[in-house]
């Protein structure tokens, strides 16, 4: 081992302590947040607003103050922007806001940042992040060369008198030290507003710079890297012959995963998966061998967890960490310095462990199908089409679906748009197996399809190659945070999709 490899150990050895603790005492150290947090929201707005120095506990906290969808939020971020008050949110003024695509009716969604939420969870979870990945991987030389970030743009002075707003990544690398900089994508290429001109320049960088890990949404790295191979006709082990980890999230991986496969065959290149939001860095994944990630419970974020069945409901009751069970969705609920309270980022989660407290995404709370009560969830979606492929030899690159309905005959189906990389020989029989995998994985859509009574086989479209690249183009929504809706209660995205292709 090198002396630049002891020192990385021994420096990221302390972010392994800290994790330890808060796996060993997840309750405590929630408890010790809840108390910093509310103490903090006393000095707002928003505290003085919903009695927080009449809340006792955290019982008290639940009943006292509503949970938040970003539609409740904005309000509180409209007063921020247009000035009225100081400390609306948080107990200092907020200066920046990361743009987040989102599913409101709104074209953005202006997220609250903080310097403490930089601190105390984006940047602390992304070196814990490093000692976990380096205690699997002690050899790892990957901080020899540099990173290729795949981020998003920023843009200054658009909400108002020193208030800045930009995608989350673009917010980080604008507040990064200097020597950490220096490790990444030039910020001169990485905040190009264009993803086209931004793609241009990526290409030309990564062909010359000695890239040994990457980071990013998987989608977008996939377009990069295959725009990298046709534009040098070479494989990538001779252009980044020491790539040695991709630390992805944003989306699930699994559609993506045969893909990058292929394409760094003749490498050592580990994946490792994250989950990091424009509302804070709430996991990573803990071992190599799988990719349940543990809930980082020291970031100064407080969690709550709503059963599914609770969504919706007059009086919603949410669990906390001891409550949890594994195998169940649950509606995260965040509450944390960057002035979020009890609020619903969208996701839903299910653990597979609750001791260390591991999860994964199954989904998120409007992205679903349950037209005719299947209740099918993305993962189930993800699940099915991957097998599927796998049966037919086939590898798809992108998809959506959303149910359709055949008025007077009675009963739908679900309608899938798939964007294949390489094409089903027999699409039929592609769409039979796909069922068949749905079936298998969610018993709600099985019993639903017996007997063809209520719900009809799958109908499926292949779609040309670019589809959906051109789709997002012409919506405006290429790069960044912006993500296909994998599935979708109603036509909206399908009927667009139609449209568009038309």
């Amino acid at each position: 081992m090198s002396i630049i490899q002891s020192i990385a150990q021994l420096y990221f050895s302390y972010y392994l302590k800290e994790i330890d603790v808060f796996v060993n005492n997840p309750s405590k150290v929630q408890e010790k947040i809840f108390r910093y947090l509310l103490e903090s929201g006393k000095q707002t707005l928003f505290g003085e607003q919903y009695g927080f120095d009449t809340i006792r506990n955290i019982d008290d906290f639940r009943q006292k103050v509503p949970l938040m969808r970003y539609e409740d939020l904005k309000p509180y971020v409209e007063q921020i922007i247009e000035g009225k008050n100081k400390n609306v949110l948080w107990n200092k003024p907020v200066r920046w806001f990361a743009m987040s695509s989102g599913t409101t009716k709104d074209k953005s969604k202006y997220i609250p940042v903080t310097e403490e939420s930089l601190r105390d969870s984006h940047y602390k979870c992304g070196k814990q992040l490093l000692a976990l990945y380096l205690d699997a991987h002690p050899d790892s030389r990957f901080f020899y060369g540099k990173t290729m970030v795949l981020g998003g743009s920023k843009q200054i002075n658009t909400l108002g008198d020193r208030l800045f707003t930009g995608d989350i990544s673009a917010i980080l690398m604008k507040h990064l030290p200097f020597w950490a900089k220096k490790r990444r994508t030039p910020e001169e290429i990485a905040l190009i507003p264009d993803w086209e001109t931004k793609f241009g320049k990526l290409v030309d960088y990564a062909i010359k710079t000695d890239i040994r890990a990457m980071m990013g949404v998987p989608s977008w790295m996939l377009v990069l890297i295959q725009k990298i191979v046709e534009q040098t006709g070479r494989p990538m082990h001779e252009i980044w012959p020491n790539i040695d980890v991709f630390f992805h999230g944003g989306v699930n991986f699994t559609p993506y995963e045969i893909q990058f496969n292929q394409l760094f065959e003749k490498t050592n290149l580990h994946y490792w998966e994250t989950y990091n939001a424009s509302e804070g860095f709430f996991g990573i994944q803990y071992k190599q061998n799988s990719r349940d990630m543990l809930l980082m419970l020291d970031n100064n974020i407080f969690y709550e967890f709503l059963p599914v069945s609770e969504i919706g409901s007059e009086n919603p009751r949410t669990l906390l960490l001891d409550e949890v069970k594994t195998g169940e969705n649950y509606a995260l609920i965040i509450t944390t310095n960057g002035g979020l309270w009890r609020y619903m980022i969208g996701d839903m989660i299910e653990f597979t462990s609750t001791h260390p407290h591991l999860i994964r995404i199954t989904g998120r709370t409007t992205h679903y199908i349950n037209a005719f009560g299947e209740e099918l969830i993305v993962e189930n979606a993800d699940n099915a089409i991957r097998k599927a492929s796998e049966r037919t030899n086939s590898i798809f690159s992108e998809y959506t679906a959303a149910p359709i309905f055949f008025g007077k005959k009675g009963g739908g189906a679900h309608e899938w748009m798939i964007e294949f990389e390489k094409m089903p020989e027999d699409l039929e029989q592609f769409t039979n197996i796909l069922d068949e995998e749905l079936k298998a994985q969610n018993s709600d859509y099985e019993a639903k399809r017996s007997y063809n009574l209520s719900l009809k086989q799958p109908i499926v479209h292949a779609l040309p190659k670019g589809t959906f690249y051109e789709w997002l183009k012409s919506r405006n929504k290429l790069g960044g945070q912006n993500k296909i809706p994998r599935l979708s209660n109603d036509s909206v995205y399908i009927d667009s999709l139609r449209d568009f292709i038309q």
